[in-house]
């Protein structure tokens, strides 16, 4: 079978299927092909088209959880522990890693949480503990030590063990003494 004789039989197929379900069995070949489509441009409203999803995804991921029942279980106790488990349920649930401090307080509305005080002081708090960086065009995205803070909760010690050992030692300038 060449080429074009593939493609014809798997569009064929995929033809007879809703617009959803072909982005899902799409999906899931590549995943299971281990086979990333090439990186194309950001679409208008922000969102990464379906060609960008993360590909690392395992079949046994529960992707049916909603935001509140996610919170529920990682059961977060500040501000920032919020935010960083609002930016991973962005990024790995609803398959939007780039986002703004307005989609984690619409997130949080969602989720039925109590609303955040001050919503772009506790995204800040987030970045500056190193669980959220900037991204482009002012959005944001989880970090790999926010994104394992969040996959340890609720064992709440082992997340912040994990945080401790994962952020780099500050040097100490070393003082040059002066001569007089």
């Amino acid at each position: 079978m060449d080429d074009f004789e593939a493609l014809s039989t798997i569009v064929g197929v995929l033809k007879q299927l809703d617009s959803e379900a072909q982005k899902r069995v799409l999906q899931s070949v590549q995943t299971f092909l281990g086979v990333a489509a090439e990186r194309g441009p950001q679409s208008a409203n922000g969102k990464l088209p379906f060609s960008e999803a993360p590909y690392d995804q395992s079949f046994s991921r529960d992707r049916t959880l909603s935001p509140k029942e996610f919170l529920r279980d990682k059961n977060p106790m500040t501000d920032v522990e919020r935010v960083t488990c609002l930016a991973y349920y962005l990024t790995y649930y609803r398959d939007t890693p780039h986002f703004k401090t307005l989609d984690i307080s619409s997130l949080n509305t969602e989720a039925a949480q109590t609303k955040f005080s001050n919503t772009a002081v506790a995204v800040d708090n987030a970045r500056k503990l190193g669980y959220l960086v900037p991204s482009t065009k002012g959005n944001k995205q989880i970090t790999a030590l926010g994104e394992k803070f969040v996959e340890l909760l609720p064992d709440r010690e082992a997340a912040r063990e994990a945080a401790r050992n994962f952020r780099p030692r500050r040097r100490m300038k070393k003082q040059r003494s002066r001569k007089e």
